[in-house]
């Protein structure tokens, strides 16, 4: 009786009083299998790792069986088989699956005659493992993140700063489990604990579409023997109208079999190539063969590897939200779910990748001078220095003793500029003035950061015609900044666009305070589901893909 008067004491410290609550733990079972199985895992429990997971799991139940009763499993471990039986994702060669169906038939012979409270026990502490992997799998994903990490610092030794900054779940296992003790159903919580964000259901439907596929056999290579575009003739056309069926590309055609690349083969190619980022011109040159080719196993592993990055991505409340997807090159603007602006970025390089992070805007700044980062000084500036002191004031860019107010204007050609190619300070500030030449063009958006990274118009158009468009020291250009100046107006009252415009025709710098911050993820998903419910792919600009997968946990 003492073990349930401390599960009373526990639900009522937290606020449930609701015998409905108490019933939900205390159901099909005695007070006298309670205590009996209480007092064995307590002392079984005493021989584990005090760190472990079943030490803390059980701490925080009081030392309650969770999954056991007296005389049949507890609905809370039924609830786990169910969602296991039901999920999907999991092949049923999966080791969870495996093991799932193993406790199932042990739970049948401890059920089955009269076995002692220790092989209850047993059983209990089995299936609470379980749960332990498979709510890990659900809500953490397969990525191992400290690994991750590690390789992104040694990345240094090759002057490479990247930079991914991970937003942990708001539920562990164990606190799924008591919200699922205190609400009485745990299929409920781990349901909850799914992120609603980023088309993250859709994803997975797409993954279970894609090991259907791979039931089936997947798809066969296409081997043409030349180039294939409108009119030809090859063998291989049969293989990629029927390559890009399976994938839904190849949709609203009669059914025709013929060795002609006809124009809604065409079609097709095009819709497989802007799901893909490719150059969409139907033509089926290398790159597209190569995308087609690759085994739907790889397809299923870069799925799996984008829906386990969104479990760890920021969520927000807000009722507007920007996202930048890296490897898509593209900003996505949404209000209340629904996206209302879309255009092309540039990012930066591969030797200077663009951070993973998430902030809010906060100002906006209206012809904004370029404070030029010591690193780009040092690399880029300081050679051209060297050889020509007037390189700077041909580009707009003032030298200057400070970054104070008072500060001096400095003549490059009275400075030894070599003995600051390597050092560890730089005594000057190097600005561009605003203007037409300026680096980051006419407006810039603010999101405090650490990586002094921000969103910002640019001079150089003509890059975003480009289908890969990594070329910036890590921050992100915009295609349509006015564009998003305007879209920023309709909701914050300290941006008027008309006057922001009029300013804009001059150089005069100006700060406009947002009183609508606005989110603002930047994200790094090589799969997602775009605002038409497509599914996307994307090459792994930054190598970020192969590094993760090198230390993917195999459920």
């Amino acid at each position: 009786m003492e073990a349930r008067a401390r599960v009373r004491r526990f639900l009522m410290g937290v606020g449930v009083v609701s015998l409905l609550s108490l019933n939900s733990l205390f159901a099909n079972t005695t007070a006298v299998f309670q205590e009996e199985a209480s007092g064995v895992m307590f002392e079984r429990l005493q021989l584990q790792d005090k760190r472990g997971f079943l030490e803390k799991f059980y701490e925080t139940m009081l030392f309650i069986p969770v999954w056991t009763e007296e005389q049949s499993l507890s609905p809370f471990a039924t609830e786990l088989f169910d969602q296991i039986t039901r999920d999907k994702t999991l092949p049923h060669t999966s080791k969870l699956f495996t093991r799932m169906q193993s406790l199932q038939r042990d739970a049948q012979a401890v059920y089955g005659d009269t076995h002692s409270v220790e092989r209850k026990v047993a059983l209990e502490f089995a299936i609470a493992k379980l749960y332990k992997d498979y709510s890990e799998y659900l809500i953490y994903g397969s990525i191992n993140w400290g690994a991750f990490q590690s390789r992104l610092y040694n990345l240094k030794g090759r002057s490479v700063n990247a930079a991914w900054v991970t937003y942990k779940p708001k539920l562990s296992p164990i606190e799924a489990m008591e919200q699922a003790v205190l609400s009485g159903s745990l299929e409920q919580v781990l349901a909850e604990a799914t992120p609603q964000r980023y088309h993250y259901e859709a994803l997975e439907q797409s993954l279970v579409n894609y090991l259907k596929i791979q039931e089936q056999g997947g798809w066969s290579p296409i081997t043409p023997k030349r180039r294939l575009k409108l009119g030809r003739e090859d063998d291989a056309i049969v293989d990629l109208r029927e390559r890009l069926r399976m994938t839904a590309d190849y949709q609203g055609c009669e059914t025709n079999e013929t060795t002609r690349y006809d124009s809604c083969l065409k079609e097709a190619v095009i819709h497989f190539q802007k799901r893909h980022g490719l150059l969409a011109k139907g033509v089926v040159d290398k790159k597209t063969l190569n995308a087609l080719n690759l085994p739907v196993a790889e397809r299923i592993k870069q799925i799996r590897l984008n829906l386990d990055r969104i479990k760890w991505l920021n969520t927000h409340e807000d009722s507007h939200h920007i996202m930048i997807n890296i490897p898509s090159f593209t900003l996505f603007f949404e209000a209340n779910g629904t996206l209302i602006q879309q255009m092309r970025v540039i990012t930066g390089k591969p030797k200077n990748p663009t951070p993973i992070f998430s902030n809010c805007v906060e100002t906006i700044v209206l012809n904004p001078h370029w404070n030029v980062p010591r690193s780009i000084i040092q690399k880029e500036m300081i050679p051209k220095l060297i050889k020509n002191p007037n390189a700077m004031a041909r580009r707009g860019i003032e030298i200057r003793t400070g970054w104070g107010s008072n500060s001096q204007k400095v003549d490059a050609s009275t400075i030894d500029w070599s003995q600051y190619r390597y050092s560890r300070s730089m005594p000057f500030r190097f600005a561009q003035v605003p203007g037409s030449r300026n680096a980051l063009g006419k407006v810039k958006f603010l999101f405090p950061n650490r990586f002094s990274v921000y969103m910002h118009d640019t001079p150089n158009k003509r890059l975003f015609k480009r289908q890969v468009r990594a070329f910036s020291h890590g921050c992100i250009r915009l295609s349509q900044p006015r564009e998003l100046l305007k879209t920023f107006s309709t909701f914050n009252k300290s941006v008027d666009f008309k006057k922001s415009q009029r300013r804009l025709r001059g150089t005069h710098k100006a700060y406009l305070k947002l009183d609508h911050q606005v989110p603002v993820d930047v994200v790094y998903l090589t799969a997602y589901i775009d605002y038409d419910g497509v599914l996307q792919f994307r090459d792994d600009i930054y190598g970020y893909d192969k590094m993760q997968l090198q230390g993917f946990r195999s459920w």
